[in-house]
Formats: structure tokens, C-alpha cells, sequence
């Protein structure tokens, strides 16, 4: 298996490398401050090419791989991890768009997302998180139009977004009665009713939706009738591999800031405790990004991959949430010093351990990949 990247996607890690250093890292805790990631960043991260990475050239995409999707998006975590959301979810909208949308919704869509405008996720509901089989939004069609109804909770950017691809049921009960849809966000009845006051990730908007009897045209499903289930599978493996990576890049972050601290803190960092935090967090990382990678090659070659994108998932998420809180106390009160970074960086992680498949979900994935194998 080649886990190596090739000269451009090598280009695409380094010019996000020097990005993440000299523009995000240091504006961090102002974009935290303000809730908010400035437009202006989304437009540097297109013209770098992070926005589509996968994405064919045709399309406005950069027209790489999965292994380059994950390096550069590692290096956009390390910077700031609320910007590397809004391009994980981006990247994951493209990604089904140009997989399962027709020729015109590709053409009309995928630009404008490669272009810097974010895209939108909305399949969770207040009743339908871990078990989107259960959702309620509903979706009739009327002539040449579909109507939707409903309500859709935790929607990274919603508010920002060029487009949503929302999951509803049109169907029987359960995963196979469900479809998805291309909404744009300004279709008369869409509401964002909220911006959701978090722990972490907080420059990151995160959105409640109402859906009131939105219309759109008929040819804004998204694949086949009946396909939604299926389509939102596949995509929620993929982005688990962003969620590894974005996992790694936190985590990675938080053991440069303790490093540096233990350089300009030579006698506390002869402790044991603290060497022992950094080395856990060098050896839990370093393992975290190699099953990340290997989940992404697996994806690239064109083979199965859940069983492993769930692996890195779950070990990346816990891997960084150990690590950056284990540096935080070794550096003791300084850890919780915002101007360190360090306890903000413990707050961006622990949420990779709950969205797109909680750590038990991912347990429950691996399990059932086991025994069916």
C-alpha cells in the first residue's frame, strides 16, 4: 500500500503548511474571540486549491486524491481547527456531488464550492443523530417540485453555505425510504434558527435549521429516490478520514505548543510527567496519523475502507483528546492560559470524538465489519 504523496499533492501540503503557520496559527484565538472565520479565509484556502481537492479539474477542483486531501487538511487543523471544518465539510459536499449529481448539478455546484463559497451537511436531526434511519424531515413531491418539511440540527456553516445537501424521507420507514436533495440556503422557507454556543470549534458556525415548505425543482435530487441512506454511508466514510486528519492536526498542534513550552521552561520540563506527556502524545499522534493514512490510500485504490476510516476515526479523536489534555497538565497552570493555545486546542478536540459517528458508533462500525468479515 503507497501512503506517499506525489509532487503536486506534496505542493498542495506544503503551500497549506505555510498557510496554517503564517496566517492561522497566529489569528487563532482572535477568529475564537470574534465566532466567526473571515470570508476572506475560505477565498485563500480555494486559491490554494484546499477547498476541492479531490475534486476533478473539470469541475474547478484540484484534482487529486484522498491522501492529499488528508495532508493538507492535517495542516489546515494545525493552524486553526475551526477553518479546517468548514473545509473538511466543504471537501465531503463536493465529494458527493461529483460522485452521485448529474452533469448539471456538478457543473453548477462544484465551481462555486471549489471557488471558496462553503457547502453544508444536513442529515442530523434533534431526533436523528447516531441513527439517521429515524429522521422526520419529510419530502413530497407536488408536480415538478419537491416540498420539504422538517428540521435539521448541527449544520456546520449552514448559515455561510453556497449550497445544503439535505437528507429527507420520501419514503417507508427506515434507511430506505430516505432521499437527498441540493437546497440552496436562500430558497424561500429555509430558517437558520440558531447558532449553536459551544465548548469548542468556536469560530465555526454551527447551525439549527427549519425547513418550511421549501420548495425545489425536481431536479435537485441528488442520485435516485430511495438512495439517500446509501449516499450518506459512503460520504460519512470518507469523512471520517477528514475527521482523523483533523483529529491529527489538533493534537499535533497542541505537542508543538508543549514543546515549545518545555524549551523555554528547562527545569519543569526535566520532569518525569512532563516527558512523559510529550512522548505519549509523539507515539499516540504518530500512530493516529499512519492508520489515518492508511484509511485514506485504502479509499484512493479504490477498495473498502469503513473498517479502517472507522479505526482512524475513533483512535485519531481519542488519540488527540489524551494528547492535548495530558500536555495541559503537564504544563500546569500555564496550560490553561488561553495566550498558550493549549486549552483551547483540548476544547477544538473533544467534539471530533462525537461528530460524524460518536466514538461508540465507530466501535459499533468496526465490530460489525469483524464479524461480517
Amino acid at each position: 500500500m503507497r501512503f506517499e504523496l506525489d509532487e503536486r499533492s506534496r505542493t498542495l501540503q506544503q503551500a497549506a503548511a505555510r498557510y496554517a503557520a503564517e496566517s492561522l496559527a497566529p489569528r487563532a484565538d482572535a477568529f475564537e474571540r470574534a465566532e466567526a472565520v473571515p470570508a476572506e479565509v475560505f477565498q485563500d484556502l480555494a486559491t490554494l486549491g484546499l477547498m476541492a481537492v479531490a475534486i476533478p479539474s473539470e469541475y474547478g477542483g484540484s484534482g487529486l486524491d484522498p491522501v492529499a486531501y488528508a495532508a493538507g487538511l492535517r495542516e489546515i487543523a494545525r493552524g486553526c481547527a475551526a477553518t479546517a471544518v468548514t473545509m473538511a465539510v466543504t471537501n465531503m459536499v463536493g465529494e458527493v456531488i461529483a460522485r452521485f449529481g448529474s452533469e448539471a448539478q456538478r457543473r453548477r455546484y462544484n465551481p462555486v464550492l471549489a471557488g471558496g463559497r462553503p457547502g453544508a451537511f444536513a442529515l442530523s436531526e434533534p431526533e436523528a443523530g447516531s441513527d439517521p434511519g429515524s429522521m422526520r424531515t419529510m419530502a413530497r413531491r407536488e408536480g415538478d417540485h419537491w416540498v420539504l418539511d422538517g428540521s435539521k440540527q448541527w449544520i456546520s456553516h449552514a448559515d455561510q453555505s453556497a449550497v445544503m445537501v439535505v437528507w429527507a424521507r420520501t419514503g417507508e420507514p427506515g434507511p430506505k425510504g430516505i432521499s437527498c436533495f441540493l437546497v440552496e440556503p436562500t430558497s424561500p422557507g429555509v430558517h437558520v434558527d440558531k447558532l449553536e454556543d459551544k465548548m469548542g470549534l468556536r469560530a465555526s458556525h454551527t447551525c439549527a435549521l427549519t425547513l418550511e415548505q421549501v420548495r425545489v425543482p425536481a431536479d435537485a435530487l441528488l442520485g435516485q429516490l430511495g438512495e439517500g441512506f446509501r449516499i450518506a454511508m459512503m460520504a460519512l466514510d470518507g469523512g471520517r478520514i477528514g475527521i482523523g486528519s483533523q483529529a491529527c492536526g489538533i493534537g499535533e498542534a497542541a505537542l508543538q505548543r508543549a514543546q515549545r513550552w518545555a524549551a523555554e521552561n528547562p527545569a519543569r520540563a526535566r520532569s518525569q510527567g512532563v516527558q512523559w506527556a510529550l512522548a505519549d502524545a509523539a507515539t499516540r499522534l504518530d500512530a493516529a496519523w499512519w492508520m489515518t493514512l492508511r484509511a485514506a490510500a485504502l479509499k484512493r485504490s479504490g477498495e473498502r475502507f469503513t473498517l479502517q476510516a472507522s479505526q482512524a476515526k475513533v483512535f485519531a479523536s481519542e488519540a488527540a483528546w489524551q494528547s492535548a489534555t495530558s500536555l495541559l497538565e503537564a504544563m500546569g497552570e500555564d496550560g490553561l492560559r488561553p495566550g498558550t493555545g493549549v486549552e483551547r486546542m483540548v476544547r477544538d478536540a473533544r467534539v471530533t470524538r462525537i461528530y460524524e459517528g460518536t466514538s461508540e458508533i465507530q466501535r459499533i462500525v468496526v465490530a460489525r465489519q469483524l464479524l461480517r468479515d
